[in-house]
């Protein structure tokens, strides 16, 4: 028999029982204390994070469980690239054990999410991948699961509409793929009985709250915000015919900075306004970039670079073609443009000076193998041709074979009349003329002029000669003539094709064996053309370069100004600011109506996207 002791106290021994002769029980001596004399508590079973994640169109949506303190932690739809970079840093930070996701998903999360699977056999273990049926992400069927659950931390009391006001506040069900994911993890969670596997089937899991999560090094910046600074700004085309083409920027920060030459800078620009980051040594990286190109002396070398970035273009929608043999003449262009740009990068990166961290990195990881597939596509693709079949072709001296079939088809047209001259003298008188001619696919045929008095079906027979169809008053035949030269020359188009088809399949798996490093060139191109975009307008609007220092708690800043306003305003006035430290960390802005309290504020808030603090 156990007993438990309160220290200090002596719990009683059980009583004499009628009809039992009555002993005596030793009372236990109560437990020895642990260290500092406080009893030692039982272990707490480790924490368990399970992950819902759904990306789509460029979009990531996330939502976790946490067994620790029974909470749910939501991220709101954020920009990702088919990389899922930002996935990636969400699972390094929480670790989750197990990640659900829809069972429908796009090749990017599929390629990402086997990469996962195959660390599940590793040490140390990687997370569980959960696939459920994508009609549990619904983006209704999720709403109505967040709406009609229930939570401890909502009082009963609460009517429905009470209780979605309330919801609504918390979660923000204008983002579709957080609401989605939070309710296929609401779902998961009802199937799993997560944490209460043992207890009555009526007993749901139990959820404490609803958190938003922010990575560490990432500020989190509301939709109210980014529209009352201005920082995106969206407007209808002012053109009738592009209206329907969707939004332009408008005026707005993003609208004066955003000069990137490539389409996926202006992306990674988007990006960093959109998930600004906190992290010094980034920040750091980034300025010391522009700084660079700030001096008038290396104002030639930064419009070159903007050259070459103007070449920079869409290679993993190319990749993607190539994978299903889908590439177009136009992508070979694009790709060997891409290529030799950026083998022009490199070499102008290697001239710059290597204590910045972005030019090294472009000067070592564009490598050689950037130059193997440049030269392949050269010495291999004939551009010239290719644009005139609309089709892929291969320069002479590639391959033998083919070089022969296409001398022999230039051949074809003087041949083909010799041989249409000796089927003339086989023919009926009254036939005046006939061609031999060569279809792709069809073969060789002979084609007679049609006479007045074939008019029925019967008429067309000819004697020694298959009928084969009519078509624009000609009759096509085939002859014994014409068969031997199927067997002879055979379809020499098709075999043409088919025989580049296969070079080019070749040329492909070539350039996908090192699609790497062509992932890592749009990575470092589309980084290199936002810092040249930033200094650029940085040179054109005078501005300074922010020293940022996480000693001081402060912040001070001469001069301020509002980067929008000064561009529509006659004259402005620049602001100064001392906060911190010896200047206190609270002001008070008085004046009158349309004196510019407003704008101060707004131009405050923009010098400081981050809680590091900015000093001269």
């Amino acid at each position: 028999m156990a007993f438990r002791a309160t220290p200090g106290r002596t719990p009683p021994g059980p009583g004499p029982r009628s009809g039992i002769p009555s002993a005596s029980f030793p009372s236990p001596q109560p437990p020895m204390a642990g260290p500092g004399g406080i009893e030692e508590e039982d272990e707490e079973e480790p924490a368990e994070i399970h992950l819902c994640v759904l990306w789509s169109s460029g979009y990531l949506g996330i939502a976790y469980y946490d067994t620790s303190d029974s909470t749910i932690h939501f991220m709101p739809d954020a920009p990702d690239h088919e990389s899922l970079k930002l996935l990636q840093r969400v699972l390094d930070e929480i670790n989750p054990q197990s990640v659900v996701t829809s069972a429908k998903q796009d090749e990017a999360m599929t390629r990402f999410l086997g990469k996962l699977a195959s660390e599940e056999h590793r040490e140390p273990k990687g997370p569980e991948i959960i696939l459920l049926p994508s009609v549990d992400f619904g983006p209704e069927i999720s709403k109505q699961r967040l709406l009609s659950g229930n939570y401890s931390f909502i009082s009963d009391s609460m009517t429905a509409t009470e209780k979605i006001l309330f919801l609504s506040s918390i979660i923000p069900f204008d983002c579709v793929l957080t609401v989605r994911a939070l309710g296929g993890l609401l779902k998961f969670l009802s199937r799993r009985r997560i944490g209460v596997e043992l207890e009555d089937y009526d007993v749901g899991v139990p959820i404490l709250g609803f958190k938003k999560f922010v990575l560490t090094h990432l500020v989190s910046i509301d939709q109210d915000t980014y529209s009352v600074l201005q920082i995106f700004k969206s407007e209808s085309h002012p053109s009738v015919y592009k209206v329907a083409s969707g939004l332009k920027e408008g005026l707005s920060l993003f609208g004066i900075l955003n000069r990137c030459r490539c389409k996926w800078g202006q992306k990674l620009l988007r990006l960093w306004f959109t998930r600004p980051t906190r992290e010094l040594r980034e920040l750091n990286s980034r300025l010391d970039v522009i700084q660079f190109f700030l001096m008038p002396q290396n104002l030639d070398m930064a419009q070159m670079l903007h050259r070459l970035l103007s070449h920079i273009k869409n290679v993993p929608l190319i990749l993607k073609r190539m994978k299903l043999s889908h590439t177009k003449v136009s992508d070979w262009q694009v790709l060997y443009k891409t290529v030799y740009s950026a083998l022009g990068l490199r070499d102008a990166c290697r001239s710059l000076p290597q204590s910045i961290q972005l030019f090294q990195d472009i000067a070592q990881e564009f490598s050689d193998d950037l130059h193997h597939i440049a030269s392949l596509i050269g010495k291999v693709v004939d551009f010239e041709e290719s644009l005139a079949e609309n089709r892929f072709t291969v320069l002479p001296n590639i391959d033998p074979d083919i070089d022969a079939k296409k001398r022999r088809l230039i051949g074809l047209p003087s041949f083909l009349t010799e041989v249409a001259q000796k089927e003339l003298e086989n023919l009926d008188s009254r036939i005046p003329s006939c061609s031999v001619i060569y279809i792709p696919l069809i073969g060789f045929l002979l084609s007679i002029p049609r006479l007045p008095f074939m008019v029925e079906a019967s008429d067309f027979e000819i004697e020694g000669l298959d009928f084969m169809f009519l078509s624009e008053d000609k009759l096509h035949y085939r002859s014994a003539r014409t068969k031997e030269l199927d067997t002879l020359l055979g379809d020499l188009h098709c075999e043409i094709r088919d025989q580049e088809t296969l070079l080019m399949y070749q040329l492909q798996c070539q350039v996908l064996a090192r699609a790497s490093v062509l992932t890592r060139v749009l990575d470092l191109a589309s980084r290199l053309d936002v810092l040249l975009a930033l200094a650029s307008a940085a040179r054109d609007y005078g501005y300074s370069r922010p020293h940022y220092s996480p000693c001081i708690h402060g912040v001070r800043i001469r001069n301020g100004r509002h980067p929008l306003m000064e561009l529509c305003a006659r004259t402005f006035v620049p602001n100064s600011t001392d906060c911190g430290g010896d200047q206190g960390r609270v002001k008070v802005i008085t004046g009158p109506n349309s004196s510019g309290k407003s704008i101060y504020l707004k131009q405050l808030r923009i010098h400081l996207p981050r809680p590091l603090h900015l000093h001269d």
